[in-house]
This record gives C-alpha cells, structure tokens and sequence, in this order.
C-alpha cells in the first residue's frame, strides 16, 4: 500500500506492507484524513516533544531518525477483522475512531508513534472498541472533523463558559474555529475571536464569532461584550469596599449579605479566554491584558519553553487550566452532533490533496490567508489542492 513517510523532516510517499489486524483490531481503507496542527509542529519538533512525554512516562512517541506515517483525523471503511473481534460492524461499514492503538500491554498515539502508523495511507489500523460507525449516512468529508472537533469540543467543557458569560478565543487556526463552532453549539451567546490573519477573521466569522477583531489595531478584551468586567486592581478595590460602604450606610449585616451572595453563585463578571495559538508569549500577554478573574484555558501547544509573570496572574486572580485531547465520550457526542446537524464544521475544510500532494499541502498551511484545513484523500491522483 501507498503512505505518505516523514523522516527527517521529509514527506515522501513510499510503499509499505498492508498492515494485518490483531486481535480485537480492524483494517480500514482510509477514505479521509485531516492534517493536523500537531502534524505541522511534530515533522520538525518531534524530538523536542518527545522529551517531554518521556518525562510523563511516555517513551515511543516519535522521533526524527525515525519513519512515522503521521494522521490521527481520519474516516475510513472497514475492510478486515481481527482474531478475536466481536465483529459488531460488517466489512464496508464506514467507521471514525480515537486514535489510540493497544499493542499487546501497551496503548501507543495513533499517527504520532512507529508503534501506531496512521491515516496519511491507504490503510491503517484502528481498535473495535474505538471505532464507531458514521451515522445518518454523514459524508466522508464531514466525518473526518470528528477528531479535531471532539478537541474542540473537550476545551469547551472545561473551560465550563455559561451561555451568557463572554468567551473570546485567541488563535483562529483550526483549533482556535474548532472552538468557536463548539461554543455556538453550546449556546454560548458572546464569542469574540481575535486573529492577526484578515481570511482566519472571516473563517471565524462564517464559524459562528459574533465579533471578530485584529488584535494589530484594537483589543479582544475591549469590546462591547466585555461590559461589566474589571479589568484593573483600583477598580474592582472600588467594587469591594463601595459595597460595604452600601451596607454599612444601610444599617445592614455585610457580611451576611456577602455569604448570602457567594451561597447564590453572585460574583464580579468575567470572560473565559481560549488560548489557541501555542506561541510563545501568548499566554503572558493574555495574563497581562484580560480582566480580573478571567479563566484561561490553554489548547494551543506551544513547542518549545514558554514563561510568564505568576504574580500578575496572582494579583488578577487568573484560573488557568490546560488541555489536551479529549474522552471516548466527547468524541462520540461529537461526530452525533456532526451527524444530527447540530454542528456545521464545513466552513473548516480549504482543500483536498492525494498523498503526492501532502509535502505542498504542508507548505500551503504555513500560510493562514490561504488554508485551514487540508483533508487528505488517499485514492486521488496528483499532488494539487482543491
């Protein structure tokens, strides 16, 4: 079979043996593959990543003096059991899964470890219990957002926005829209998206951003949804002691005003930011101009060392969470959600490529006025985009 092989930093397509399941796996016949932002920092960063995730316990992911077929957003048709399936979906069922693959007691990255070669090929290997069948007969160009959609979708959750507080995400790549699509799905009512890319800006727009700024010439925390939040230490000093001021004028117990009002969940409004951009810098600049008691959740990966200033997140009192990934779950709940048209990631997908074309597709990416997202389609012929 044909894959694509990053060694060195170089894409070149080879041929390589048809992988055989193993017990309780499947072959499928790829029919989409997304690249992913991950792919891009990982053919030239991989070794500077891999020494992290040695440090977490992880010792295969990939490194550059390695061969790696890299993909891990990916659609394809079940072509061949495993020994030991339970055999719940027949041959030619079209299929998504999470990318993970059990090789005897171990459990390896899909597209991202020599142990688990992914989707940038003709066929690869997925587990039965992962893989889920495409409803509601969701086209093959669709269902391969599952992947970077449930990451999305994993970033909203915890950043646990309520549908009237104020989310802005920084970053309109693919992660940065993936966010927002899930956002408006949630119901969230404000998003406002920031990007120094005049086309990321329109994507945002046509993802459902209700405000979309450049944060060259205007702020992302000074827009008219920010009404209402502190956004500096005299201010919301002011706050404080004016509402005691109130009471005391008022004859009135504080302090159990103030424990009444904290048992209602009653606290200074405040945004959550979605850090999608993984440069570093960002999250300082974030920490530096957002308000008081503003909720960062960082999906961007920023490859290499990052620092930034903890006592000015502890004097504005800034929650910070990280993530990556996603559940089992929330990669269910979100190729239904693309299935049962509760979510419209079409907006996402630039351009198809064949694997001769995934080297120029690389480079097309690398210039955001332009791409996305490029989806792999490994029976095309021809190395252009389209």
């Amino acid at each position: 079979m044909r894959a694509v092989s990053c060694h060195q930093a170089e894409l070149s397509v080879v041929d390589r043996e048809t992988p055989k399941p193993g017990k309780g796996q499947l072959l499928i016949d790829v029919l989409r593959c997304g690249i992913c932002g991950s792919d891009l920092h990982a053919r030239h960063h991989c070794d500077e990543l891999a020494d992290v995730m040695v440090e977490t316990g992880y010792e295969d992911f990939m490194r550059s003096d390695q061969a790696v077929t890299l993909g891990h957003e990916f659609c394809g048709e079940i072509a061949e059991h495993g020994p030991g399936s339970r055999k719940r979906l027949p041959a030619g069922t079209p299929v998504v899964a999470v990318p993970l693959l059990r090789r005897g007691s171990e459990v390896h990255a899909t597209g991202l470890s020599t142990a688990a070669p992914g989707a940038y090929a003709e066929q690869m290997l997925v587990q039965e219990s992962l893989a889920f069948p495409v409803p509601n007969g969701l086209p093959a160009d669709v269902a391969v957002l599952t992947e970077p959609m449930a990451v999305g979708w994993h970033a909203v959750k915890r950043g646990e926005v309520k549908k009237g507080q104020t989310a802005i995400v920084v970053g309109c790549g693919p992660v940065g829209l993936a966010v927002i699509l899930l956002l408006k799905a949630k119901g969230v009512r404000k998003v406002v998206a920031s990007d120094f890319s005049a086309g990321r800006r329109a994507l945002a727009l046509a993802c459902g951003a209700d405000i979309v700024i450049d944060p060259a010439s205007d702020s992302p925390y000074g827009t008219s949804a920010s009404e209402g939040h502190l956004d500096n230490i005299p201010g919301a000093l002011d706050t404080v002691v004016g509402a005691v001021e109130k009471a005391h004028r008022l004859h009135l117990p504080w302090w159990h005003i103030w424990r009444a009002a904290e048992a209602v969940g009653a606290k200074p409004k405040s945004p959550v930011v979605f850090e999608c951009v993984g440069v570093p810098g960002v999250i300082d600049g974030i920490i530096a101009n957002a308000p008081l008691f503003t909720r960062v959740v960082v999906v961007g990966v920023c490859m290499g060392e990052d620092r930034f200033r903890p006592s000015m997140a502890i004097n504005k009192e800034i929650e910070m969470r990280f993530v990556v990934g996603y559940t089992p779950a929330e990669y269910r709940e979100t190729l239904h959600k693309l299935a049962e048209g509760d979510l419209d990631a079409t907006p996402l997908v630039t351009g198809t490529v064949g694997l001769e074309g995934v080297e120029g597709a690389f480079d097309a990416l690398g210039d955001p006025e332009t791409h996305a997202k490029i989806v792999i389609d490994p029976k095309r012929e021809g190395g252009e985009i389209s």
